[in-house]
């Protein structure tokens, strides 16, 4: 069924959105998905080291191989917080030729200390669309999610599971739809044209540089000549 990242939004121990990416980790491996979940301690903050740093290089590898990725992020002071969209900053638009998100299925889950709210989940489809993603319809608000989560770190049987379990299936059937289209789906006509006037600039240029020719009998002797040996 494919290969799914998760990324979550906090580093606190007991973290209910790192909870929350476990628990749609666990329904894709049964939907039949191979999964991987980045842990995001140890990432630096944008720019502060190269991107060969070993976390950085980690973060863009598994982009570069999943099919679809979800993401999790609780909701601080209205917004997502730094933890997350410092990992999307990772992730370069453009690296060479290749987009690490372009074309990939996403799917968006929010974690809330207090009522629902479906701020961060708005942000996340912004960045998903930024990304160059194939954000999915369907999408998890988990309101007080302290309550949502027995002792194991499992979710409970709620509407809020349902729906977590409905995002999910939905991830696999249109990441299943995309497969093997997405260079089409997210094929650009201002692209094609920038192409294209690239080809040209190129051409041109392989015309004004022509290679100098091979020397002749005459040419030769005009060269000694002017040496002063003939």
């Amino acid at each position: 069924m494919g290969a799914r990242q998760h990324l979550y939004g906090s580093l606190r121990p007991q973290a209910f959105s790192r909870k929350l990416a476990l628990e749609a980790e666990r329904l894709l491996k049964e939907l039949g998905a191979e999964t991987r979940v980045f842990d995001p301690h140890e990432l630096p903050m944008l720019d502060s080291v190269p991107v060969t740093h070993a976390k950085v290089q980690e973060l863009r590898a598994l982009s570069l191989w999943s099919e679809g990725q979800v993401w999790v992020s609780p909701e601080r002071h209205g917004a997502m917080t730094a933890v997350f969209k410092n990992q999307i900053d990772w992730l370069p638009l453009e690296d060479g030729s290749v987009r690490p998100t372009q074309g990939r299925t996403l799917a968006v889950m929010q974690v809330c200390g207090g009522s629902q709210s479906f701020n961060v989940v708005n942000a996340l489809r912004l960045l998903g669309r930024w990304m160059r993603m194939v954000t999915i319809p369907n999408q998890s608000s988990v309101a007080k999610a302290w309550q949502e989560f027995d002792d194991a770190g499992r979710m409970k049987p709620s509407a809020y599971y349902d729906r977590v379990v409905d995002v999910m299936e939905e991830l696999v059937k249109f990441t299943l739809l995309v497969r093997d289209r997405s260079d089409y789906l997210v094929d650009r006509y201002s692209e094609r044209k920038g192409a294209a006037e690239a080809r040209a600039l190129s051409a041109a240029a392989n015309v004004i540089e022509v290679p100098p020719l091979a020397p002749t009998l005459d040419t030769a002797k005009a060269s000694c000549c002017t040496t002063g040996a003939c």
